[in-house]
């Protein structure tokens, strides 16, 4: 994000009861791009690149369209907005002189074609588009060069490049001055005078490119593509210019560009049901072709208010691929793909040490930015979450089991991920001090020790050697027996973490994963009556003290007791997606446990688990445009952080298949858990 763009968004939004200053929102609007190019389409048709974790490749910063009419230039305002079929193509509707603009959107491999026609505006002249080109996330030290009917916008390696299926004048606009930057109110995009005159360098290097777009057929149309090129990886700027040339004029009209959106859609996603299709295309749309996701698109990148999101988290997306894996044997979903694409991902990104490091560009796998790499500093630190290297340990113990139990590159990332869960566990079998899943705090989590006690069963019952199997059931053991130090008899909950051997004995969502966790040990181990107690207690207790129903449109489930994190002018906590899909999850797999011992609360966890379930799913009140989930909301419903968000899309689709493979199920009390 450009500097000036975040001033220009800080003019506007400060002292927003709901919105923090300088950030680049996805809450509104519709995403296109299922290969290696993310690019977010707003309600008024304007596009903004989300692509660099995904390519590596930066793209387009901000846009406006307009439509010149009897003379004037109506900049495009729209007001309804879909996706067009099973496709990863975003329709929106503009309302220009009363009559109907509609634009196409659709990012194709690092291509993005916007196809715009005007059905029955009379005397309509020409197109006018503008582009803000930030090549390697770069607002200065760059330059254009004009080829006629095409553009091209450079700093070093990346090049943007822009055309048009129609005559297409190319020119460009000086960005703000200093006075301008410094000014307390926004400048507007496009700006709306602009003295070039005797300036020609300046607008040279620029990143702002204008374009008057002729409008041609019955209905006028045109459509425009921008294309994200490596030189040193791509080719030459001949291949770049005839690729962009080519995508242009092949996608001319409507018919061309929705043709080339199924076949994106068939190439890229399996053949769900509409219902599976929202949870899959909002996962695709983070997904990079080497199947690594981003948690979700980076809304913050001046790191302001949050600690970015365009980045792989090794838990994030191995609990993304566990929830995946569990809904694709249930539903026969048709994802093999994805399956094997996350364990090679895994394979390849394993430390050393048997662990994974706290986050890596997804596009690359390399290390990235973070703040808990603790196994890689020459130190001893707590800063280090081992509940990741846990998360990916368990899957690719299920992948083994359901997938492919002779892939040896997967068995040996296995010997050795056991190892690094080894070296942080302590003789009371906890978890040594570490990080925890929110990132906010260092201790002993309740929920590391959850991840650990799932990882250690479901290696004990994955198809490795008897030797190793033996010694993940004994640790699995030695785990259920210590969680007893993290018991709060006073609340009957676990404690969230033990902290220098103080119980913190706040709620916290994260905890939930101890049901999962303890079905899972309890097809290796064996779990008493008094647990069982315990787990009753402590996910009862923890629903109900995180469960939030403010007056306004939303409810769900907050992230943990106190919870100080983006709540602005909010007295209390605010709702968390994750948190609330979670909750019903772990409601379900509760219930299968107590199923499985006949205890007679598995029918209320079966209604808890309903109940929550609702408001993640389609037409809950967590949903926004696109039926994406944001991580957050306020309580008068307005969404915030990062949208969509991988992570609860996926905890909807497992829990969404396993309800409805217990409804199939006539006579049936037990909820498939795995």
């Amino acid at each position: 994000m450009e500097l000036h763009a975040a001033l220009d968004d800080f003019k506007r939004n400060r002292g927003s009861p709901t919105r923090f200053p300088g950030e680049r929102r996805s809450t509104t609007g519709r995403f296109t791009g299922l290969d290696d190019r993310l690019v977010h389409v707003s309600r008024d048709g304007s596009l903004r690149d989300f692509s660099y974790p995904l390519c590596g490749l930066t793209g387009i910063e901000r846009s406006r369209f307009g439509v010149e009419v009897d003379g004037n230039v109506f900049w495009l305002d729209g007001d309804r907005q879909r996706y067009v079929d099973d496709t990863a193509v975003v329709e929106t509707r503009h309302d220009v002189d009363g009559k109907p603009v509609v634009q196409y959107d659709l990012a194709v491999g690092r291509l993005h074609l916007t196809h715009l026609r005007a059905d029955d505006v009379a005397d309509v002249d020409a197109l006018y588009a503008c582009f803000a080109f930030a090549p390697e996330g770069r607002a200065g030290r760059v330059g254009q060069l004009r080829h006629g009917d095409a553009v091209e916008v450079l700093h070093h390696r990346e090049r943007d490049f822009a055309s048009a299926s129609t005559p297409i004048d190319v020119g460009g606009e000086i960005p703000p001055r200093f006075e301008e930057v410094l000014s307390p109110e926004p400048t507007a995009f496009p700006r709306l005078a602009n003295d070039d005159a005797g300036r020609y360098e300046e607008v040279q290097l620029s990143p702002v490119v204008t374009a008057e777009i002729g409008l041609e057929g019955e209905p006028p149309s045109a459509t425009v593509a921008t294309l994200l090129w490596d030189e040193d990886e791509d080719g030459g700027r001949d291949d770049a210019l005839g690729r962009v040339r080519e995508a242009a004029s092949a996608h001319d009209d409507r018919g061309a560009l929705l043709a080339a959106g199924r076949e994106q859609y068939a190439r890229r996603l399996p053949d769900a049901g509409d219902d599976e299709l929202v949870e899959l295309r909002a996962l695709a749309l983070l997904r990079a072709p080497n199947g690594a996701r981003i948690a979700g698109p980076e809304f913050d990148p001046f790191f302001r208010n949050s600690g970015g999101y365009g980045y792989t988290w090794f838990r994030d997306d191995a609990e993304i691929a566990r929830f995946l894996l569990a809904a694709d044997r249930r539903a026969d979903l048709g994802l093999e793909k994805w399956h094997a694409a996350s364990a090679r991902f895994y394979v390849d990104t394993q430390l050393a040490d048997g662990t994974w490091p706290h986050r890596v560009w997804t596009y690359s796998g390399s290390l990235a930015p973070g703040w808990a790499n603790g196994r890689l500093e020459d130190t001893e630190t707590a800063e280090y979450q081992a509940d990741q290297t846990a998360s990916v340990t368990g899957y690719l113990a299920d992948y083994l089991r359901h997938v492919d139990p002779d892939d040896a590159d997967v068995r040996e990332t296995v010997v050795a991920a056991f190892d690094g869960l080894e070296a942080t566990v302590d003789d009371d079998g906890l978890p040594g001090r570490v990080q925890n899943a929110w990132e906010n705090m260092t201790g002993r989590f309740a929920h590391t020790t959850a991840t650990y006690l799932d990882a250690y069963a479901s290696v004990a019952a994955a198809p490795v050697d008897d030797e190793l199997a033996s010694r993940a059931r004994t640790r699995a053991t030695e785990v259920y027996d210590g969680l007893d130090a993290l018991w709060v008899p006073d609340r009957e909950t676990y404690a969230l973490r033990s902290d220098d051997g103080d119980l913190d004995e706040r709620l916290d969502g994260s905890t939930l994963a101890l049901a999962a966790a303890h079905l899972r040990y309890d097809a290796v181990g064996e779990i008493d009556g008094e647990r069982l107690d315990r787990l009753v207690s402590h996910v009862e207790t923890t629903l109900d003290g995180l469960y939030r129903d403010p007056d306004g449109p939303v409810e769900g489930l907050a992230r943990f007791e106190d919870d100080p994190w983006r709540r602005r002018e909010q007295a209390a906590p605010k709702i968390w997606s994750v948190t609330t899909a979670w909750g019903a999850h772990a409601a379900l797999e509760l219930r299968n446990l107590l199923a499985a011992h006949d205890r007679s609360e598995a029918a209320r966890f079966d209604r808890r688990a309903r109940t929550l379930a609702e408001i993640v799913d389609l037409d809950g009140s967590l949903r926004v445009d696109g039926g994406y989930l944001p991580e957050q909301v306020f309580d008068d419903g307005t969404p915030d952080s990062a949208t969509p968000l991988g992570w609860p899309h996926a905890i909807v689709l497992a829990a969404r298949t396993a309800l409805e493979e217990a409804e199939a199920a006539v006579g049936d009390t037990a909820i498939t858990g795995e």
